[in-house]
């Protein structure tokens, strides 16, 4: 794909109808603070087209596990990492999607919130089963070109209605509910709420956890998820990959107008119900006692936009959060199917893999329904906040081994595995006293433990970071260096190794001593179904040679179907053909790679105009 392509999808994968819900309720909650993310995605977009891109390019993989599989060998980093992907779908994904969907039928029909969960899960199973993932390719860029655009119409509507963006900065800070707690702060426009840089200690995003302690999790998502990373590989130079990473963080600055201030507008104009402040009325409005705040968006689409633009936003936002769902679902069942079932049920068959896939997404549905209270609650009421809170619990320890993998040669299995088991644990107890001790409500009186009270998610983040990153590099120092073939081409330093050496790459079972003779680590990888398509070098030459004739995307859902197992071979390791085997070249042309980085400069000169005047 060229640039343009490649940069429009990866702005569409990242919007979503919980991006509108999310965005425009913490702008009505707790003003622009939370558009930090947004921009600071625009910093790791950048980040993912000079520094880590050309790292996947030069190791020529397709998937992130198959580059972790690369770069460390061994099968438990990769599961560890299946298993994390799980949870990370049903607490930020689903449960996030469904209640994002709800929310707005709700709105829309006055139902019960659980009745119109039920009702869209069971239009996104018959969507599933008759359109299938096809209809979801094809609809996911219709879809978010018709949600933007009626984005930037219902910023129009807004802006006209409030009286500009003078009367919004204005009007924002008299949207105080009629009926409130007394006493307290219930209801109150924060006095910072114009600013993203924020007071470092009492404040809901101190200023040093935006900087930092927001980037690592950030990172995980741009620069090392598998969703995003594929959109970028599929560019057909590095150059264009580049282009689309630009056109991304451009794309990146239009929630702040489009969804966050529309959302703050909602307020002025709704206040009583957006910005409800007394438990008992917040529960008749929205069924939520702890705020009203996320139905901001849902709200000015049912009350500003003509009926036929009204409609149509609220039938592609539901579409698309149905997309989203399906999408979700295809990658948690073939993740667990693939990557844990088959780990310990080898000789499943296809028949079996189906049901327990189905099964599975059963159990998700289940699971991920039962979590939505814990969404309605947490985070004082907003969305968006609740979703980057998660993230920095699971996602900083795989951002720190991303990061170690890509930029340091000395990383190695031991390392990489340890660091994400002592991060991880050490994040999940971190959330789940979160969920045992929720914040208090503006009136009430914050009893929880100290870890909770005074550190705040943010600077966790900062802490969860230095302590996997000490863990890695302890553990990394203290056993074997990586071999050879786990570092040729799959780190910064290495990119521009000759391609022969990557061809050797076999290692999936590093953890193996590496005396042992080479034959065994290949036929015990061959017997593992593993992602590595070198795995089938031990068979003669004359094999060998179709083998390596395999395109890219064969090799790929051959292992997707589960029939990678090729003739096994006895005989010693054969020194594979010097083919060129690399996706894309890192080469570029010297008046394209200019523009690029002319432009690189130019979009981080916007990025840093745009903290800067609203910091």
């Amino acid at each position: 794909m060229t640039w343009w392509p490649v940069g429009a999808s990866l702005f569409a994968s990242n919007i979503g109808s919980g991006h509108f819900i999310g965005l425009a309720g913490s702008g009505a909650a707790a003003g622009i603070g939370a558009i930090a993310y947004e921009w600071n995605g625009m910093l790791m977009v950048l980040l993912l087209g000079w520094l880590f891109l050309p790292i996947y390019i030069s190791s020529g993989v397709t998937t992130m596990p198959e580059y972790l599989q690369k770069r460390f060998g061994g099968r438990r980093t990769q599961l560890f990492i299946a298993v994390l992907s799980l949870f990370i779908y049903i607490f930020t994904k689903i449960s996030v999607d469904m209640y994002a969907g709800a929310l707005f039928i709700q709105l829309a029909l006055r139902w019960n919130i659980y009745l119109a969960v039920v009702l869209l899960l069971s239009v996104t199973a018959l969507y599933t089963v008759a359109g299938g993932l096809a209809a979801v390719i094809y609809t996911d860029a219709a879809q978010t070109a018709i949600m933007l655009a009626g984005a930037l119409t219902l910023m129009g509507f807004s802006f006209a209605e409030v009286g500009g963006l003078d009367a919004l900065m204005e009007g924002y800070f008299n949207a105080i509910p009629s009926i409130r707690v007394p006493n307290s702060t219930c209801g109150i426009p924060r006095e910072d709420s114009f600013h993203i840089f924020r007071d470092p200690v009492n404040s809901d995003l101190p200023w040093p956890g935006v900087i930092i302690g927001m980037s690592v999790p950030s990172m995980w998502y741009w620069c090392s998820d598998q969703v995003i990373v594929q959109r970028s590989l599929a560019a057909k130079t590095l150059t264009h990959a580049k282009g689309g990473s630009l056109l991304a963080a451009y794309l990146k600055i239009i929630p702040f107008f489009a969804i966050m201030l529309p959302g703050m507008i909602s307020r002025i104009l709704y206040t009583d119900d957006v910005a409800c402040a007394d438990p008992e009325l917040c529960k008749q409005i929205c069924g939520n006692p702890v705020g009203c705040s996320d139905t901001a968006y849902a709200r000015l689409v049912m009350e500003l936009l003509p009926a036929g633009l009204r409609g149509l936003m609220m039938a592609v936002m539901i579409a698309a959060l149905m997309s989203s769902l399906t999408s979700i679902f295809n990658s948690a069942s073939t993740i667990f199917t693939m990557d844990l079932w088959k780990t310990f049920r080898s000789c499943a068959s296809e028949w079996e893999l189906m049901i327990v896939g189905r099964v599975f997404v059963l159990v998700l549905v289940v699971a991920s329904v039962l979590w939505i209270p814990v969404v309605q609650a947490s985070q004082g009421g907003q969305l968006f906040i609740y979703i980057q809170s998660i993230s920095t619990y699971l996602q900083p320890p795989v951002s720190i081994i991303f990061l170690m993998g890509c930029f340091w040669k000395r990383t190695n299995e031991k390392g990489a595995f340890w660091g994400l088991a002592v991060g991880l644990l050490v994040g999940c107890i971190r959330m789940l006293l979160d969920f045992i001790y929720p914040a208090p409500l503006c009136y009430e009186e914050d009893d929880r433990p100290a870890v909770l009270k005074y550190v705040h998610y943010l600077y966790f983040s900062v802490l969860l970071s230095i302590i996997t990153l000490a863990v890695v590099v302890v553990v990394s120092l203290a056993t074997e260096e990586p071999q050879p073939e786990q570092v040729s081409r799959l780190t910064w330093f290495t990119r521009f190794d000759p391609v022969e050496i990557k061809q050797q790459v076999f290692t999936v079972e590093t953890s193996f001593k590496h005396s042992e003779v080479e034959v065994v680590g290949r036929e015990h990888e061959s017997g593992n179904g593993a992602a590595c398509r070198h795995s089938a070098d031990p068979s003669p030459p004359a094999s060998m040679s179709s083998l390596h004739s395999q395109s890219r995307l064969k090799s790929a859902l051959y292992w997707l179907c589960g029939m990678e197992r090729q003739t096994d071979g006895e005989d010693k390791p054969v020194t594979p053909p010097a083919t060129e085997q690399v996706v894309c070249s890192l080469e570029e042309k010297p008046r394209l790679r200019l523009i690029v980085n002319i432009n690189l400069i130019v979009c981080l000169s916007v990025t840093a105009f745009i903290i800067g005047y609203w910091a």
